[in-house]
């Protein structure tokens, strides 16, 4: 596993580092090294690692499959009437065969696919490279770093805009909102380490690490996102911190249960009060301000969506359509909003559902590990976040963003379940 275990790393680290610095082949890096690792795993598979991810994904393994699937059904030639409208001009026009695909842009669409499939292998790779104690460590590590990292520029901009000018807003403002969770993460294991009795220096160290890369991380989402991500960050932290209290008070399943519907309620209740806020269709609510004619854009655009959408990945190829200006873009205002327009309300409610799902088996998987319950609280606390952040901003469309959130997913989901620190 040591080179999927690599090829894992540089995946998340290439895409991050790469796309803060403003380079274009930064996902085309990830990918590669996405499909690497899983070439590897996959070669170097034993039968206890496959036990290991199928008891891992016994939540909703159909959903690995089920994502890309779904992507790539877009690129199959259907009857007109169930295609994109655009192919129905085309037939009238050039005439042939009477058949079009439900995308409206197919190598779009094929770059969809190819990320989504980049994302699931890296879950999958992570499930079965961080069953071992010691490679989960670094990875939270990497993650973390990298994070804070991308925090600190968000920062450094916000003090000084002539500082890191061309870091992409949207995507540090995501990748510093998930930091948090996870140097949050990285104090419990610190704490944790001190309590087992080993090294107290080296664990106050890597407790000063988490504290500073949490400090950064909290700057950047709390001081310059906005409100709307800052509260998408506290429920994650509310999420880290409901599961500390229940393990740490050794509540029973009742009062576990009551505590955890009363934080559901109060999650609702502020939620209601968000998106009641404001007016217009409910997709537009959470994110910031547009100008007149690009909010009167994204309405016709969203109100013509089909079931089906217009194809994974061409928010920006159909918004041309609905723009006064032919040579203006229309860029997705949220990542729900693209998924929408891309994918229709099936894609956006199985984005939903899926995340919720990620969430509950996160959630309960926490809860029923012992001294390693943090990785999973991480990771279900930065599902939370991504899942209201996808309404407030466009961060998580960036391959960068997807990469990383799928490793902490796997992370998360592998020592859940996993009870050795077997190789």
């Amino acid at each position: 596993m040591s080179l999927a275990y690599f090829a894992l790393i540089v995946s998340i680290v290439s895409a991050s580092a790469l796309e803060i610095a403003g380079a274009t082949f930064g996902a085309q890096l990830g990918t590669m090294a996405a499909a690497l690792s899983l070439l590897a795993a996959a070669l170097s598979t034993r039968k206890a690692d496959y036990e290991h991810y199928v008891r891992a994904t016994s939540w909703g393994r159909w959903i690995l499959i089920a994502i890309p699937l779904c992507i790539a059904a877009q690129l199959a030639p259907l009857p007109l009437r169930w295609a994109h409208p655009i192919w129905a001009s085309a037939h009238d026009v050039l005439g042939g065969l009477s058949l079009g695909p439900i995308t409206a842009d197919i190598g779009l669409t094929v770059n969809a696919l190819l990320l989504a499939l980049a994302a699931i292998s890296l879950l999958g790779v992570a499930i079965l490279v961080v069953r071992n104690r010691g490679r989960a460590e670094l990875v939270l590590f990497v993650l973390s770093g990298v994070t804070a990292v991308s925090a600190l520029m968000l920062d450094l901009h916000r003090l000084s805009p002539a500082l890191a000018a061309s870091v992409p807003h949207d995507l540090t403002t995501t990748l510093a909102g998930l930091g948090l969770m996870l140097n949050l993460a990285v104090m419990q294991l610190a704490a944790e380490r001190a309590e087992t009795h080993h090294s107290v220096l080296r664990s106050v160290a890597i407790g000063l690490c988490g504290l500073v890369g949490a400090v950064v991380s909290a700057a950047a989402i709390f001081g310059f996102s906005g409100t709307n991500g800052a509260i998408a960050a506290a429920f994650g932290v509310v999420v880290i911190l409901l599961i500390l209290v229940i393990r740490r008070l050794d509540l029973s399943p009742l009062a576990a249960g009551a505590l955890s519907v009363a934080a559901l309620i109060g999650a609702a209740i502020v939620l209601t009060f968000l998106f009641e806020k404001s007016s217009g269709p409910i997709l537009l609510r959470l994110v910031p301000e547009t100008g007149t004619e690009t909010k009167a854009a994204l309405d016709r655009m969203l109100a013509d969506t089909r079931w089906f959408g217009a194809g994974a990945g061409t928010f920006a190829a159909v918004g041309r359509i609905y723009q006064s200006d032919a040579g203006a873009v229309l860029s997705a205002p949220s990542a729900a909003t693209s998924v929408f327009a891309g994918m229709g309300w099936i894609g956006l409610v199985a984005m939903i559902a899926v995340s919720l799902i990620a969430l509950v088996r996160l959630f309960l998987g926490a809860l029923q590990r012992g001294r390693d319950s943090f990785f999973p609280a991480a990771a279900a606390a930065c599902v939370l976040f991504a899942l209201v952040q996808s309404f407030a901003g466009p961060g998580l469309l960036r391959p960068a963003a997807i990469l990383c959130l799928s490793v902490i997913v796997g992370l998360g989901l592998s020592q859940s379940v996993s009870q050795s620190g077997s190789r």
